[in-house]
């Protein structure tokens, strides 16, 4: 099949990678322009810029460069913006999604199933519809959430998505047989920075939670420190303070504690929980926000 393919980020390159390795011809790729990223902020392409232009595949950053290909579909993986109306009447688009829809419709479905403690997520191939993450769904997987990060999940769903693609565009009755989505639906809105915000006032749960999103982190002081790691405990620590003992180093939440495993102090490195607590010179117990 001649395809368009709209993608970003990394999760979306297994799909454009599935697709030119199941023999269709992918005739555009349209990616958002390349930006600043990283630490030294040089200008560089998004993941599925770079991927396309080692295919050796046509690049381009404006939804308008669709008018100059002639397509039978485009998919669509994470792209980043919504497709204007008039290109969804000329090109039919399919769109991989990661998560259970109707539930998490929305830019952040992954991080929102995770801190919601939802048991599963999964896939949908849906068709695109003017409206967010509506349309109805061609197929769908599902996987456990369990202990899993953001990152190791997201990996496993673009995975996933890529097989799911590759499976609906080869089957006729998947392709043209899609069901309405059914159930209650949720709205993953975008992650701010108090999303990552671990406070005193979280369960342990909670907490897990957001340190499984690897952006974590806690106040002390003035300072933050990305909290990286952190497991269940017993010990007793009082809410709100962060106490260590022999080689444990807990943050007193407000029905128990974690241990902090690994943390980065601002403007530092990775180390262990234990070796920057001594490293700051921190003695008793502090209090964190």
């Amino acid at each position: 099949m001649r395809l368009a393919f709209l993608g970003t980020p990394e999760a979306a390159v297994p799909s454009l990678q599935a697709l030119v390795a199941a023999g269709h011809e992918v005739a555009l790729v349209i990616s958002q322009p390349d930006r600043r990223r990283g630490r030294g902020k040089e200008v560089s392409a998004s993941p599925v810029k770079a991927a396309a232009l080692a295919m050796g595949l046509r690049v381009a950053d404006s939804l308008a460069a669709l008018d100059e290909v002639d397509v039978e579909r485009a998919v669509v993986v994470a792209y980043g913006a919504m497709i204007p109306a008039p290109l969804l009447e000329t090109t039919p688009m399919l769109n991989v999604h990661f998560s259970l829809l109707p539930r998490w419709r929305g830019a952040a479905p992954v991080e929102r199933a995770i801190l919601a403690g939802d048991v599963e997520t999964g896939v949908g191939i849906i068709s695109l519809e003017t409206t967010l993450d509506t349309g109805p769904l061609h197929a769908e997987r599902r996987t456990e959430i369990g202990e899993k990060t953001a990152s190791v999940l997201t990996a496993e769903l673009a995975e996933m998505g890529a097989q799911l693609i590759v499976e609906v565009l080869a089957s006729p009755e998947l392709l043209n047989n899609p069901r309405p989505q059914e159930g209650e639906s949720t709205y993953a809105a975008k992650l701010t920075a108090e999303t990552f915000h671990l406070t005193p006032a979280l369960t342990t749960d909670q907490a897990r939670r957001v340190v499984a999103l690897e952006r974590a982190f806690i106040k002390v002081g003035a300072r933050r420190v990305k909290v990286l790691g952190a497991t269940a405990t017993n010990l007793a620590v009082a809410k709100g303070l962060l106490h260590r003992q022999g080689a444990v180093l807990a943050l007193g939440l407000d029905d128990g504690a974690l241990e902090l495993t690994w943390v980065q102090p601002e403007g530092s490195h990775t180390m262990g929980a234990v070796a920057w607590w001594s490293g700051a010179r921190l003695e008793g117990d502090v209090e964190w926000t």
